[in-house]
């Protein structure tokens, strides 16, 4: 196997990881590749994950995908944002947006001078000097050159995934219905040979992606590459989740409700809303969940809530042999910062960078794994970071969270922002500076000191200076049309 081509790649399952799979490596690998998705119409896929991130807008420039042609097909919105309610306080919210916050310069990010502005006695919450947050608080959206915003989408995860298959069939995927019964390992090697599906058919490969969800068939079942349990730090081990028809205009971002066991999330499509409560099942029962999902929505429910049982984590590798897990087969952090797309998307792009056209070598393994660690590491410390920096202290389950040990980098950050008000942020983590100082803050941080770079300028020259970031956002915002207007103009979807 070492030293043998690459021409055979084997993706096993569908849903959201298996698609965005085949359509990257079809679009991307260049031609010669003999490339075949197994799938199975019995086997439901977990489907919500339905709002991402801005590197999905990037992912499809990549691919070429149509943007307008996407969102009328899967019924998607604009995001700018997540709306974080109850979090720090009851009663308490704050916006974490997609765009940069003030102006940095060398010596540290606009959080040191927007702390000198408060000793000054400048009292602007630090949301105004950011356009995302500004033009998601009036519910408006646009796309511009002269002034663009930065943003993701909220879109209809069944429907991605059928968008996705018709794209890479037409780049020649060959798709295979069945459900995989056994895998067939070499012997000498342990590698995967081939994969024995129910109607006795073997389908035989040379790479095999492993896209089955939760059970990880490949990566686990058949090579036991173990699992890191992060349940400890992220307690959260269930979720259900419900369709509403809307009730109102779709909201440019994503509303994250604290309750006193979990979240409840409200994602707006252009025909429905999703709606889904996560939980941890040590404090609140799956009928319990369930009640108070449907208690606090809005709109008539279109299906059955459907209860989701995980547990956060990830697998020790994501590349183990001739395998590699995308999606929730490769671990699992939770939804709260809607990563899992980024995820299935990061890994497919690592794996292309690393591809082993003339065969597997394991220091391309051992690369790709250590680039997977972090990556994975650090997105866990940002949302350990929402649960664990809170005020609340008013049901068991933030109680837990407020007092449970974190992992020791993320202790390093939280303290060095508590005391410094400076960021420990590597190059190429996901989340910049800015996500970051907005939730600390927002979770109610305020840094005992902060870099004196922000003292230089005069009053007057400070006080102009903060009014010169301000008033461009404030402007710029006016002259937005309705997030709705616009979704009318560039996307409508088809009635269903």
């Amino acid at each position: 196997m070492k030293n043998e081509k690459i021409q055979k790649i084997v993706i096993a399952g569908g849903g959201t990881a298996g698609w965005m799979t085949a359509a990257s490596l079809s679009k991307l690998l260049g031609k010669g590749f003999d490339i075949t998705i197994v799938e199975s119409d019995e086997i439901g896929t977990v489907g919500v994950g339905e709002a991402a991130i801005p590197t999905l807008v990037t992912f499809h420039r990549l691919l070429a995908i149509d943007e307008q042609a996407f969102m009328r097909a899967t019924h998607a919105t604009f995001k700018l944002g997540i709306n974080f309610e109850n979090w720090k306080q009851k009663n308490e919210n704050y916006m974490h947006g997609f765009g940069n916050v003030g102006k940095a310069c060398w010596a540290g990010e606009f959080q040191h001078f927007w702390l000198h502005s408060l000793r000054k006695n400048v009292d602007v919450p630090y949301d105004k000097y950011c356009y995302e947050i500004q033009a998601a608080k009036a519910g408006k959206f646009a796309k511009s050159q002269e002034a663009p915003l930065n943003y993701a989408y909220h879109l209809d995860a069944t429907l991605y995934g059928r968008f996705l298959r018709n794209f890479s069939e037409e780049l020649g995927v060959k798709r295979i219905e069945g459900k995989i019964v056994s895998v067939i390992k070499n012997e000498d090697n342990g590698h995967i040979s081939s994969l024995m599906l129910d109607s006795g058919k073997q389908i035989e490969g040379q790479l095999f992606i492993d896209c089955t969800g939760f059970n990880g068939l490949l990566i686990e079942k058949s090579l036991h590459t173990g699992y890191e349990d992060w349940s400890h730090w992220l307690p959260c081990d269930s979720a259900i989740a419900v369709q509403t028809k809307p009730t109102d205009s779709a909201l440019p971002y994503t509303r994250s409700i604290a309750q006193d066991s979990g979240w409840q999330w409200r994602i707006p499509l252009q025909n429905r809303v999703g709606n889904g409560l996560v939980y941890c099942s040590n404090y609140l029962t799956d009928e319990n969940a369930k009640s108070l999902l449907l208690k606090n929505i809005d709109g008539e429910t279109i299906n059955e809530p459907r209860v989701i049982k995980y547990r956060t984590g990830r697998r020790r590798k994501g590349w183990n042999k001739n395998c590699i897990a995308i999606g929730l087969s490769s671990g699992f952090v939770e939804p709260l910062e809607s990563t899992s797309l980024h995820l299935i998307m990061s890994g497919i792009l690592r794996l292309i960078k690393l591809f082993p056209f003339a065969g597997i070598n394991q220091s391309a393994i051992d690369e790709y794994n250590q680039q997977f660690n972090e990556e994975i590491e650090s997105i866990r410390d940002f949302i350990i970071m929402h649960y664990h920096v809170t005020e609340r202290d008013d049901s068991p389950f933030w109680r837990y969270c407020k007092n449970m040990d974190v992992p020791p980098s993320l202790k390093h950050r939280i303290n060095l922002f508590e005391e410094t008000a400076r960021l420990s942020v590597n190059d190429g983590e996901l989340f910049h500076p800015d996500s970051w100082s907005q939730v600390m803050f927002g979770q109610g941080i305020i840094p005992k000191q902060y870099h004196q770079i922000a003292n230089v300028m005069g009053k007057d020259e400070f006080t102009n200076f903060l009014r010169g970031l301000r008033e461009p956002i404030k402007k710029k915002v006016e002259q937005l049309p309705s997030h709705q207007e616009f979704i009318d103009y560039y996307c409508k979807a088809e009635k269903t």
